[in-house]
């Protein structure tokens, strides 16, 4: 099952991405790629510990956070809401693509996909 929730978040990211390819960007090139890995940024919340990092990591990992903003941004007509809204959605198909996968609370080492690290045993 695991192999099939990979695969998923590669075609999330593939779509996501080729959105943003095809339909252009408001932004520039390296604000663009600032954009993509931005969530990633949610780790930050750990430093409350980690029910409260889980919380917050996976929030801004769900593929419906980055749908949310896209659909929000093609419904106002902003189309630089649209591009961040594709991109948070490709960089959480990405994440799941590498197995890094929603946290548990227990710690950022557990996912639903699996243990990630050193300790993946």
């Amino acid at each position: 099952m695991m192999i099939w929730q990979r695969i998923e978040g590669g075609l999330v990211f593939l779509t996501g991405v080729g959105f943003v390819l095809v339909m252009g960007t408001p932004m520039s090139w390296w604000i663009t790629v600032l954009a993509f890995f931005a969530p990633d940024l949610s780790f930050a919340a750990y430093a409350f510990g980690p029910r409260f990092g889980a919380l917050a990591y996976n929030l801004w990992h769900l593929y419906g956070t980055g749908l949310g903003l896209a659909f929000l941004g093609l419904s106002l007509n902003m189309p630089l809401l649209l591009s961040l809204g594709l991109l948070w959605l490709a960089h959480a198909g990405c994440d799941r693509l590498l197995g890094y996968g929603l946290k548990s609370p227990d710690g950022f080492d557990i996912t639903h996909l699996g243990r990630i690290g050193k300790n993946r045993s």
